[in-house]
């Protein structure tokens, strides 16, 4: 069953004018033959498409950054990464089923892959917990961040979550100095590290395995301290407010650019990542390998210091002078 946003319906009207045109041939309009009639709605399908998602507002890049058929981590580890072996449990309570890791192989280089993974239907999700990881996933991700740092392998996290659980259960087993820890650790690890943003980047839950040497993000993801649904409901009052606060909140890709909080923008198919997504896992893949080849380069006292700096160049303020406040 395909899947269709608002913003497509002129693209879905189209094709189903030319699926009908093909199941009934004898009805094109008359003085033009059917195959240039089928070729004016294909010609047709392909500006509109190109018109619309050249256009996309950020509720829209939020909007294709949760589409149900968009390829999640499990899906770039099939088809970006080979040999993939994963690893469970964080040895202290449970194994969350909301990150997954293992070792793997990125072209000819030994890596450990981290990552958050959603569900396609109920019960997947109610597996995945919807990508919501609880303590024991950032606990998971710190056991095998630490076992590449012993074996000098580069990690690579793939980032898709609304954010971290926030049930009482978490709370109890204590979130909130889960990802701490997982934030203090990855600054110090003297091996490669790169983030990838492939979906929705919420919150401290995708910080969580989100401090790296680089931090890349696909073309229609969105990263962002709060979710536009929750920023409406607290400066809105309103949740209906949610495209008004992803306007505000400069949580696009080329937003994030500009911002110098995401070193580059992985392109991604026309239509979304769900258009193509071994098209999309191969670009993937290039970006990768390319970041992975500069950061060889670099020592590691080199690494850690760029990665300190770049963190510590975050959060940009302007103030005005007092007579000019005045």
């Amino acid at each position: 069953m395909k899947h269709y946003l608002d913003f497509e319906k002129p693209i879905v009207e189209l094709q189903r004018k030319l699926e009908e045109l093909k199941k009934h041939p004898d009805t094109h309009s008359l003085g033009i033959s059917f195959e240039e009639e089928a070729a004016q709605i294909e010609k047709k399908i392909e500006e509109t498409r190109r018109l619309i998602f050249s256009n996309l507002s950020p509720w829209q890049r939020v909007q294709l950054a949760r589409h149900p058929k968009r390829p999640y981590t499990l899906d770039y580890l099939q088809m970006t990464f080979a040999d993939f072996s994963e690893l469970h449990g964080d040895r202290r309570f449970s194994d969350d089923r909301a990150i997954v890791g293992g070792f793997a192989r990125l072209g000819d280089q030994k890596v450990m892959v981290i990552g958050t993974q959603k569900g396609r239907e109920t019960k997947e999700n109610i597996l995945r917990n919807f990508g919501s990881a609880h303590p024991e996933g950032y606990r998971k991700a710190l056991r095998l961040m630490r076992m590449a740092a012993r074996f000098g392998l580069p990690i690579l996290t793939l980032i898709d979550t609304a954010g971290a659980y926030p049930g009482i259960g978490a709370e109890e087993r204590h979130i909130a100095e889960a990802i701490a820890v997982n934030l203090r650790e990855m600054m110090l690890f003297d091996v490669p590290i790169v983030a990838v943003v492939i979906g929705e980047g919420g919150s401290g839950g995708a910080l969580g395995i989100g401090v790296a040497d680089r931090v890349l993000i696909l073309e229609n993801a969105y990263y962002s301290v709060i979710s536009p649904e929750g920023c409406a409901a607290i400066l809105w009052k309103d949740r209906a407010a949610a495209a008004k606060a992803a306007e505000a909140l400069k949580i696009t890709a080329r937003e994030l650019q500009t911002l110098g909080l995401v070193d580059e923008i992985i392109p991604e198919p026309l239509g979304g990542a769900h258009n193509d997504p071994a098209a999309t896992a191969q670009t993937l893949k290039q970006h990768l390998l390319k970041q992975l080849k500069q950061l060889h380069k670099l020592s590691s006292a080199e690494r850690l210091k760029k990665r300190y700096d770049k963190f510590r160049s975050y959060g940009h303020y302007w103030e005005k002078p007092r007579a000019e406040a005045a």
